[in-house]
């Protein structure tokens, strides 16, 4: 029992949220004259000084005392003797851990903030560095039509945009203070939960203590956010391991962010991307995780909740190790330009520029214009010529209404050129977007 029952093992990552929960709690008490301002005094110091130990000489592990608060509450009577047991007023365990798990994954949440903001400004100096890169876009993985690497990039900015857009959603919904809901029924004390919410910066108390205590909605919405951001990373993971390798040869990772092989010294394998790709299955993990321990628990507090903990703390570790690493190999990595737009330039890109100047300038149907395309490609593809050096003779052999003005339409310059609306890949259209974007970053700063 006292194995299974201990959590002081994982939850001392909480202490110094306990730490400043107590504090607020015991400031709270004075004021409201619950306990005498020298008792509280003494426990503010106490408290202070067990911050200073815990600082420099780690948490110790009782497993007798089970977890973090008993571990505090334990050190403190030894420090200032039995007015130490004061602090427990108009608490409980319940409400204590609520309380410091809560301001735990707030931080998390703007620490996750902070790195994916570092990972926009990355993607936002490639995709300005590369607005007018031409590459292949692909659909099915197949050639599809040509893009600016910059467009390709700022794909990925969108992504981690509605991540942080997730993170900030999340923060407001955790901002409640859990702090005076007792065990489950609140208490007989006058306290004032408003006051210790605004010392620990929520935006107010719970309204329910049944919910505060027994509510982990605000983990699994970190994990939630996570568990998608992770995704966005393995994503951009897998494109960049793609590109590595020699078939495509679209870019060469930073040295600091791959390996070597143990026998071919010819290989350069891209670890940290594909560790990215790996962590994010174990942060969806994590997420599901804490949805099956939730899913089946009577209000209020049942012991199963002590195991919401390690995987927010897992998932947490992987997220900040695959941010980081991510921003770095976006930073660092070069990108063959004279590759991709040879690339682009295989595979009959053009092709629907073809036809939609078909529809354009010879007022054709799409579909009857999609057929002639297709014959165009078939011949450029029995000549082994790309469409911009079929001779006009042989493109007006198939229909008669193409002139030489489609030339002007068919080179991957002109392609990229045209796509001008609105969020599209033409470099004035990246330009625009990456401008946005340096704006919308500079504001959250």
């Amino acid at each position: 029992m006292r194995e299974i029952n201990a959590s002081i093992p994982f939850d001392k990552a909480l202490w110094r949220q306990d730490i400043l929960a107590s504090e607020a709690h015991v400031a709270m008490l004075a004021a409201q004259g619950i306990v005498s301002q020298e008792d509280a005094n003494a426990i503010a110091n106490g408290l202070a000084r067990i911050a200073t130990e815990y600082e420099t000489q780690g948490v110790p592990e009782d497993w007798d005392l089970e977890d973090i608060h008993m571990t505090t509450e334990s050190r403190l009577s030894e420090l200032i003797g039995p007015v130490a047991g004061r602090l427990h007023t108009a608490r409980s365990r319940n409400d204590q851990v609520a309380t410091d798990f809560r301001l735990w994954v707030r931080s998390a949440i703007d620490q996750m903030d902070e790195g994916l903001a570092d990972l926009q400004r990355a993607l936002v100096a490639r995709a300005e560095e590369h607005a007018s890169a031409i590459m292949p876009g692909f659909t099915h993985l197949q050639t599809a039509q040509p893009v600016t690497l910059g467009h390709h990039l700022m794909a990925y900015y969108e992504m981690f945009a509605r991540d942080r857009s997730r993170l900030e959603d999340a923060r407001a919904r955790l901002n409640e203070c859990p702090l005076g809901s007792a065990a489950l029924a609140g208490t007989g004390f006058a306290i004032d939960r408003d006051r210790t919410a605004q010392a620990l910066d929520f935006t107010r108390p719970c309204a329910n203590s049944l919910d505060a205590v027994s509510d982990r909605d605000f983990a699994l919405d970190y994990l939630h956010a996570a568990s998608l951001a992770a995704i966005h990373l393995s994503r951009l993971a897998e494109e960049l391991i793609l590109w590595a390798s020699q078939p495509y040869g679209f870019v060469r990772m930073p040295d600091a962010l791959s390996t070597g092989s143990s026998i071919m010294p010819q290989k350069k394998n891209p670890d940290a991307a594909e560790l990215v790709r790996g962590h994010a299955g174990r942060v969806i993990g994590c997420a599901t995780a804490l949805m099956i321990t939730m899913k089946g628990l009577p209000l209020a507090y049942s012991k199963d909740m002590q195991d919401d903990k390690p995987p927010v703390f897992e998932a947490a570790g992987l997220m900040e190790l695959s941010v980081a690493a991510m921003t770095g190999m976006i930073a660092e990595a070069t990108f063959h330009t004279d590759r991709l737009r040879e690339a682009a330039e295989l595979g009959y890109a053009t092709a629907t520029d073809l036809a939609d100047w078909l529809v354009r300038e010879a007022d054709i149907p799409f579909r009857e214009a999609h057929h002639i395309t297709g014959a165009v490609v078939k011949l450029a593809e029995e000549r082994g010529a790309s469409l911009d050096a079929l001779p006009l003779a042989d493109l007006q052999d198939i229909d008669a209404r193409i002139d030489e003005r489609v030339f002007a339409a068919l080179s991957v310059d002109a392609s990229v050129a045209a796509r001008a609306s609105y969020g599209g890949t033409a470099p004035e259209q990246v330009r625009i977007q990456i401008g946005r974007a340096k704006r919308a970053l500079a504001t959250r700063e």
